[in-house]
């Protein structure tokens, strides 16, 4: 093989990798987890199958199943780590044995058959806080880097590094086992479960970095998480307003995108491309959660603002007044500069934009950093014929978003100005 030969097999290994890993790397770690019953263990031999891959692929070529054949590598290395740590007890020598048995436990009604989902739920055990429960899942089940973590919670890098790291030594020093927690237990955690699939499928709505501007794999696998979650917790409103959020959001999809992958704002969409089976299950979902009788929280209210918008035949025939008082029932009871900030956005089309530009300057430095905060002031400052002071947003918005798409739209805008 020359040089040129291998460097090439190299750069093609690689890219399968990449493209196994960012779809298959939930189930490998989850399904590790498993067999392991150790959360850091199975995304440490996870890593290593990884580089196995790396070096093998070149010369042997990718395997039929690549994701299966990373499982199997990673519980080799598991084997080997136990042997490495002389702990090859009677417990371990047993697990063993189990990693290479095919056949699977009988099926309980009552249980999550879902891996993923089962990974979900161990982070988000009640021994964590919160902010590491999501943190950790986002990493690891959403494959997100702590880059695009920090920007889902506006916090430092460090801060999410920080906590991710604390989230694994506590849940190893308190030995949680990878195991489904009983029905019972389902609300104590479902608030965390439930924050996680929002924030994985609003990464894939609007990736916060990279050359895309939409991960779709993250958004379908979120929604697809939800609808299981729903079905495990049916009385419970906000499951169900979650799925209705993400089916409404993820009707536009396919209108989203032109043929270059460059983003096609609302306004410009073309609504006959909206998938109305979706829309169809959204609608659906969010009845399901207004027969229960409890009202709408922060995911019901988010999915009546997506319904307004896809139910619209055009921008300016949307109920605008609607989705302002909307999100204005969201602010008060899930307050949040990001909510402010839309709503904002409302009560410019149905209001006009003199009103709205004094409830985003009221947000002062609250959203230092987050690109819509400048993007939606300059929108705003254009449509009351203030073209420089709008150029000079546009171009905070350019130099802060870390989305490759999303900049190219601020630019255009920009040259737009003349």
């Amino acid at each position: 093989m020359t040089a040129d030969t291998a460097s090439a097999a190299a750069a093609s290994a690689r890219r399968a990798v990449e493209a196994v890993w960012r779809i298959e790397a939930a189930r490998i770690v989850a399904s590790l987890t498993r067999v392991t019953r150790d959360f850091a263990l199975a995304e440490d031999v996870a890593q290593e199958a990884l580089a196995e891959a790396l070096s093998s692929w070149p010369s042997t070529g990718v395997p039929a199943n690549p994701g299966a054949w990373l499982v199997a590598v990673g519980k080799r290395r598991a084997i080997d780590h136990w042997r490495r740590a002389a702990t090859a007890d009677d417990r371990y020598a047993v697990l063993a044995r189990e990693l290479d048995e095919t056949t699977e436990p009988s099926w309980d009604p009552d249980a999550i058959q879902d891996d993923v989902l089962r990974l979900v739920f161990v982070a988000c055990h009640p021994v964590l806080s919160r902010e590491a429960s999501i943190a950790l899942t986002l990493r690891v089940v959403g494959g997100l880097s702590t880059e695009e973590i920090a920007r889902a919670f506006l916090v430092p890098v460090a801060t999410v590094q920080q906590r991710i790291v604390r989230a694994k030594k506590t849940l190893a020093a308190a030995a949680v086992p990878f195991e489904v927690p009983p029905p019972d237990e389902y609300p104590a955690r479902l608030s965390a479960v439930l924050s996680v699939l929002y924030l994985i499928f609003n990464e894939g709505y609007a990736a916060s970095a990279g050359e895309r501007w939409m991960r779709t794999d993250l958004s379908r696998e979120a929604l697809r998480l939800a609808r299981v979650l729903a079905g495990l917790a049916p009385k419970e409103p906000e499951a169900h307003g979650l799925v209705a959020l993400m089916a409404l959001s993820a009707a536009r999809f396919p209108a989203r995108l032109d043929a270059s992958g460059d983003p096609i704002l609302l306004a410009d969409q073309d609504r006959t491309r909206w998938d109305r089976g979706l829309i169809a299950l959204g609608r659906n979902a969010l009845a399901s959660c207004d027969a229960l009788g409890r009202g709408r929280g922060p995911y019901a209210l988010q999915a009546a603002i997506a319904e307004c918008h896809d139910v619209a035949p055009s921008i300016d025939d949307t109920d605008w007044e609607r989705i302002a008082l909307l999100y204005e029932a969201l602010g008060r009871i899930a307050p949040s500069p990001v909510v402010e900030l839309n709503r904002a956005v409302a009560v410019s089309m149905a209001e006009g934009p003199a009103t709205a530009l004094r409830i985003v300057d009221e947000l002062g430095g609250s959203l230092a950093g987050y690109a819509q905060l400048p993007g939606v002031r300059a929108e705003l400052l254009l449509r009351l014929g203030r073209r420089d002071e709008a150029r000079a947003e546009l171009e905070k918005a350019a130099a802060l978003t870390g989305n490759d798409k999303e900049r190219a739209v601020f630019l255009r805008k920009i040259a737009s100005l003349g």
